[in-house]
């Protein structure tokens, strides 16, 4: 297959991470909404994927993946999310600084270059989000995992992942003290919004909002 420009292997995540969602097929306007471009660009796009046989694509019936998609997708994937550890762990960006550099770099399709990479992180499993890092053969690494929001009153766990990666949300994250791998008991439940008061580490008492819960991703302890 030829060489994807940056443009085809943008197109190429968004449609995985839409049918990520559990989705068989996607619309031409749900991939114009996320890569926030007109349908009629979309429409342009998909014709060119459909004849490098990377999606399965009609007119008004959605689109899907082909295999040889599924698996160029991953690989796409894997070099933004392990650049976004190099660019965590080895320069000290913070977790909200990432994305725009680390979606430059994941067009560098030089294989050696991931496999030296990855070597060097020492094999990481997840990214700095909590995401899985799928490995060079496509598979992912999975944790249970469930919605703050949904934790009980009383329960613990362990914080392994955040579903919104906006510089907004993750800056706030920090101003509140919540981060990746960090313990989080719900001590209670405010009945009039959902909101949550929750002890940090055994330390720092934070409330949350309905939707500041329903993002951040929880691993419970066992009971």
């Amino acid at each position: 297959m030829k060489k994807l420009s940056p443009a085809e292997e943008n197109y190429l995540k968004a449609i995985y991470h839409l049918l990520e969602e559990g989705l068989e097929k996607v619309s031409t306007n749900e991939i114009a909404s996320l890569i926030q471009t007109s349908a009629a660009s979309v429409s342009d796009m998909l014709k060119k994927l459909a004849e490098k046989e990377l999606i399965h694509y009609k007119k008004y019936q959605g689109v899907s993946l082909t295999e040889l998609g599924d698996k160029t997708a991953l690989h796409i994937i894997r070099r933004n999310r392990l650049w976004e550890v190099f660019l965590v762990e080895k320069l000290k960006f913070s977790w909200d600084e990432i994305d725009t550099i680390a979606e430059e770099l994941e067009h560098v399709n030089a294989p050696l270059l991931v496999r030296r990479l990855d070597e060097y992180l020492g094999f990481p499993k997840f990214d700095p989000h909590g995401d899985p890092i799928p490995d060079e053969f496509g598979e992912l690494s999975s944790k249970p995992r469930i919605a703050l929001g949904d934790v009980p009153a009383g329960q613990s766990g362990k914080i392994v992942a955040v579903n919104n990666s906006s510089a907004a949300f993750l800056k706030y994250l920090d101003k509140v003290g919540v981060y990746i791998g960090a313990k989080v008991a719900v001590l209670d439940r405010i009945e009039f919004d959902g909101s949550l008061e929750l002890l940090i580490d055994g330390q720092k008492k934070v409330f949350v909002s309905k939707e500041v819960s329903a993002n951040i991703q929880v691993m419970l302890h066992p009971s």
